[in-house]
């Protein structure tokens, strides 16, 4: 039987901010989005869209997160066949449980979860007939890359593997910066896992999205008031990337497809 489109795959981002108003007025110009309500009973919650397609979402940092330390981040959403079934799977494989399974009515079933060295990520399964169609590769305004900076990289891989089905692809030797493990799902590179620098506080996801042109990225980045942290800067096969913070201090990357 032929997997359903999605398993395995990131199909939904998550921003959660200190302000939810500033951050959507950041993204709209960055990336093109559109941004509407989704009308969520007793929460606001924002959808981003691209060329009609929802793609991201936003909220508010809940005050209890901020007081115990947390700050504003990007979260990904996995695709998986059974929320419940894989969210027990990560536990028993050395992961932690930090919201369980519940669902949201209308939309799909989630929890968010971390792998054994806690970098957070959320598995997600669709409500019937709600099922997104996956964008073509690059499609601007998408996810493009994920990454993954690691605990320790080398061991990151195995639970991933068990958990989606990834793959190891090409592997490059970054001298001190150490191996960059590119990753695959049914022969499509989809990111890449490495071992966190010693600046990096603790281990995280670090999503890439999709725009046209590099340069014009970053100086919409700077202009709405963001930072550029690393880059331009060319990557094997071509594409370039910039690593980047919004005004409330998530860190996001883009990439494009050329310079």
């Amino acid at each position: 039987m032929a997997k359903a489109k999605g398993l395995g795959s990131f199909v939904w981002y998550e921003l959660m901010t200190t302000d939810a108003g500033a951050a959507e007025a950041f993204y709209r110009h960055v990336l093109g989005w559109g941004a509407r309500d989704a009308g969520m009973v007793g929460m606001s919650y924002t959808l981003f869209s691209a060329e009609g397609a929802d793609v991201a979402g936003s909220m508010a940092l809940p005050q209890e997160a901020c007081d115990a330390g947390a700050g504003p981040g990007w979260m990904g959403y996995v695709g998986v066949e059974d929320v419940d079934a894989t969210a027990a799977q990560a536990a028993k494989a050395g992961g932690t449980v930090h919201r369980p399974p519940m669902d949201i009515p209308g939309v799909g079933r989630f929890a968010i979860v971390a792998d054994p060295q806690g970098a957070t990520f959320a598995l997600f399964k669709a409500a019937s007939g709600s099922e997104a169609q996956p964008a073509a590769p690059g499609t601007p305004g998408h996810g493009g890359w994920h990454e993954l900076h690691a605990g320790e990289g080398q061991s990151a891989f195995g639970f991933y593997a068990d958990l989606f089905g990834w793959t190891k692809g090409d592997a490059m030797d970054m001298g001190p910066m150490g191996v960059y493990q590119i990753f695959d799902l049914d022969e499509q590179m989809l990111g890449g896992m490495m071992t966190k620098t010693e600046a990096e506080p603790a281990p995280f996801w670090l999503y890439y999205f999709n725009v046209e042109d590099i340069d014009a990225a970053k100086a919409r980045v700077e202009a709405a008031g963001g930072q550029v942290t690393s880059g331009p800067m060319e990557v094997p096969g071509g594409k370039w990337i910039v690593e980047c913070l919004d005004p409330q201090g998530a860190i996001f990357a883009l990439v494009a497809p050329g310079r």
